[in-house]
């Protein structure tokens, strides 16, 4: 890790609050910024290497506006092999740099019938079905305590300012509980009749980790599910991950308007 701070330190030429974690099919959002600077996984020491399709697998600075932010085009998954601690690595280096505030994004599959495929909805909490946790282990006092509350793990300042932004854009916003599963295979109909009995909203592979452990530093946390397809049971079909990248890209133009607005809000909330 210290390694990685040192290179990210000598290339990096701006120091922001704000992060944002792109998912399948979401990575338009870093081609987007300003003063674009690139940094793929690779040349970063320790960094993991993401190889789920969709993608891209770089860190990008650059600005929105004024607002300063990094973002984290593709992320590492426990289904490629990767040790939690490498699941989160990104997050904890980010954190260390100064990172105040992430947002998260995500392919999500929708278990609330109310959801349809293409839109974007808000998490407000999340279950942790992926059997394991980024604590696990000897706890670095220096990241935060043995034992971190999660009562507002999703921001909810972040989350009405989001409301906000998506009013004067015209796009509407649901809110919803996440769960997170290992994955990689998708979900039987058995199983998402069972995540819906316990109140889950939307279902994926990533994002819990790393917001558990962003919430352990004390950084403040949203995140943005893009239903890219319904779960498996809701509609007559089988799942496909083509299918997945091929709706995140197309609301490509969404989540960037979404993004570029909302950035320099959570920016002005954590100043």
């Amino acid at each position: 890790m210290q390694d990685a701070l040192k290179y990210l330190r000598e290339h990096m030429r701006s120091t922001p609050r704000v992060a944002v974690v792109l998912g399948s099919g979401l990575g338009a959002f870093g081609d987007e910024l300003d003063e674009r600077q690139e940094i793929h996984y690779a040349q970063i020491p320790g960094w993991p290497q993401s190889t789920a399709l969709g993608h891209a697998g770089k860190v990008v600075f650059g600005r929105v506006g004024k607002t300063n932010i990094v973002v984290m085009s593709g992320r590492a998954h426990l289904y490629e092999g990767h040790s939690m601690d490498k699941v989160v690595y990104g997050v904890r280096a980010l954190g260390r740099l100064g990172v105040k505030a992430f947002i998260f994004t995500n392919a999500a599959g929708g278990i609330n019938l109310a959801y349809k495929q293409g839109g974007l909805v808000l998490v407000s909490d999340h279950i942790n079905l992926q059997g394991n946790n980024p604590l696990v282990g000897a706890n670095d006092d220096s990241l935060g305590p043995r034992f971190p509350d999660m009562t507002d793990a999703y921001d909810a300042e972040f989350r009405r300012r989001a409301q906000a932004v998506g009013q004067r854009l015209g796009v509407e916003l649901p809110e919803g509980v996440y769960t997170g599963l290992l994955g990689p295979s998708y979900e039987t109909p058995a199983e998402i009749r069972y995540l819906r009995a316990i109140g889950a909203d939307l279902v994926g592979m990533s994002t819990v980790p790393e917001v558990i452990a962003a919430r352990h530093m004390s950084i403040r946390c949203m995140a943005i599910s893009c239903v890219t397809n319904m779960a498996a049971g809701v509609l007559n079909q089988k799942l496909d991950h083509s299918e997945v990248l091929e709706v995140g890209r197309s609301t490509r133009g969404l989540m960037v308007s979404l993004l570029r607005a909302l950035a320099p809000e959570i920016e002005a909330a954590v100043a």
